[in-house]
């Protein structure tokens, strides 16, 4: 069993939700990327998204583009960012996946990208690039390793599509809720939550929502739907903070750790 897995198995029994942070590595730099997600872990976050900055980003929108090229600009390399990653899962408690381009593991190779991975701590990976027709040899090395194949559903995915996505994924499925790029968005689609019903009838694998989803409002109205909620803008605009206001991270620090609490008594209250 995975640590995604038992995870899930935990707050299932529970009765919880997963509240899922979205963080670039390397933004401003790393040694804050370290201090935010411990913070995060403090807050009672359940698990991580780090996303692997990225010259040519898939789907996501001017916030988390911006956020890739400020770490890309400080020199962050991968290898650096397992380090890191390696330092803090040490200390924490809540699992980390990584958002990451196929482009990154096919150049490192699938078995050496997942071998430093695993040592640095990091328990599964969501590879927005690569389509499900594509993803037999990464799929069943992850397999192998307890290491999760988190795959994408979207609202344009066709429902025969998505049930074979479905049984390829390990871990959780996370379902695009909105059809475009990343970014925080005033309203969600009407359809969402009758799309997540029908999901929920396809597969018994956790489904945690992302895209667009910003305030706490809106998670009280997924919560009874899904698993798990995936936030990224809006916590990475208050990051790009830090790179203006650095002469004290603490604020930035702060108003992220405000904006956690209050997404998780939404979610979990």
């Amino acid at each position: 069993m995975s640590a995604i897995d038992d995870l899930f198995k935990r707050l299932k029994a529970d009765g919880l939700k997963a509240f899922m942070p979205f963080v670039t590595a390397g933004d401003p730099n790393l040694a804050f990327t370290a201090k935010m997600i411990s913070r995060l872990d403090a807050e009672g976050c359940q698990l991580a998204e780090l996303g692997i900055p990225y010259s040519d980003p898939i789907a996501d929108g001017p916030v988390i583009q911006a956020s890739y090229t400020r770490a890309l600009n400080e020199g962050t390399r991968l290898k650096d960012i397992f380090a890191t990653v390696s330092a803090v899962t040490a200390e924490i408690r809540m699992p980390i996946v990584t958002m990451v381009s196929y482009a990154i593991i096919f150049r490192l190779g699938i078995d050496e990208y997942l071998k430093q991975a695993q040592a640095a701590g990091i328990a599964g990976a969501i590879v927005p690039d690569l389509p499900v027709d594509e993803s037999a040899e990464l799929a069943a090395k992850c397999k192998t390793r307890d290491f999760s194949l988190i795959q994408l559903i979207t609202p344009t995915t066709p429902r025969k599509r998505a049930i074979e996505i479905a049984r390829n994924t390990t871990g959780f499925i996370y379902y695009v809720s909105i059809t475009g790029i990343t970014g925080e968005r005033t309203e969600l689609p009407g359809d969402l939550v009758e799309n997540l019903k029908w999901l929920r009838e396809q597969t018994d694998l956790p489904i945690c929502v992302g895209f667009g989803i910003s305030t706490p409002e809106q998670a009280v109205v997924l919560k009874p739907v899904c698993d798990g909620m995936i936030v990224g803008s809006a916590i990475v605009r208050r990051i790009a903070r830090a790179t203006t206001d650095y002469t004290d991270p603490a604020k930035v620090m702060d108003d992220v750790g405000d904006f956690a609490k209050a997404m998780l008594a939404a979610i979990n209250g």
